[in-house]
């Protein structure tokens, strides 16, 4: 083999190198980001969100399939909540739950779910005005608060939670859900269908109204909205359990098909 012909072999074989080289490199640098696709397909972050005393954390124990202490419910949580619900099917979801006493550790959480690793759908729970009533951090005893005020302060969390929920809906390049979970369902069973109404758009409720506002500000096309009566009994309550397991059906099957796992 003459030299020209040999340094054009030399040539093509440190091309083909390279080219093999910048393929693996690249194969490299883009494995995180696929692992990372392929995850949040297969378990999508959800953020649970409400104010204190709503249910949140005994809702999404119901999801994830296990229980929290009954103390631990009655105190509630200072900090964000993480839970994990898998299927047989290698699906399911990552779970936040946000603190609802209006402290420093729940505005991070905010931030960390719609801002730092923003989330792919929201469980935003009310409960029609029968949140349990819980003193300020910090001190102890009973608390006391009417139907009514219960429902002022949902209205006021929620338009905290709506403008955050907007700024990341404008800001994501796929659509966002969101389903308003009307919880305690067992406490109102004889007016579900009017709960569920005095939370949905175009009601012209108050708490319609902010959902009205908050679709303009997201735009109909970024943000999907869902409301769904829940019922989450204590485990020794036997009365209500057909209600709780049907509406917890119907709450899972949504959130499946909103996340694309059917």
């Amino acid at each position: 083999m003459n030299r020209s012909a040999s340094r054009r072999t030399t040539a093509v074989t440190t091309a083909s190198g390279a080219l093999i080289a910048s393929g693996a490199l690249q194969a490299l640098t883009s494995a995180p980001h696929r692992l990372a696709h392929l995850l949040r397909h297969r378990f999508p972050l959800v953020a649970v969100t409400g104010m204190t005393g709503i249910g949140k954390t005994r809702l999404v124990d119901k999801l994830a399939r296990r229980a929290t202490a009954d103390d631990a419910m009655d105190a509630g949580s200072a900090v964000m909540e993480r839970r994990t619900r898998r299927t047989a099917r290698g699906r399911g979801f990552r779970f936040r739950v946000v603190p609802g006493d209006n402290a420093a550790t729940r505005l991070s959480a905010l931030d960390a779910v719609f801002h730092d690793e923003p989330v792919d759908g929201v469980l935003h729970v009310v409960a029609n005005g029968h949140a349990t009533p819980r003193r300020a951090a910090g001190t102890s005893g009973a608390a006391a608060a009417t139907r009514d005020a219960q429902l002022a302060a949902e209205l006021a969390d929620w338009a905290i939670t709506a403008h955050l929920l907007a700024a990341m809906a404008v800001r994501r390049t796929r659509p966002v859900w969101l389903i308003i979970v009307v919880t305690k369902a067992d406490l109102f069973e004889g007016d579900i269908e009017e709960a569920v109404r005095y939370y949905s758009p175009g009601s012209g409720t108050p708490f319609g109204d902010k959902v009205d506002e908050l679709r303009s500000l997201a735009g109909g096309a970024r943000l999907s909205i869902d409301v769904l009566p829940m019922a989450v009994p204590l485990e020794n309550s036997k009365p209500n359990r057909q209600l709780a397991d049907k509406l917890l059906t119907r709450l899972e099957r949504r959130m499946a098909q909103l996340s694309g796992h059917i």
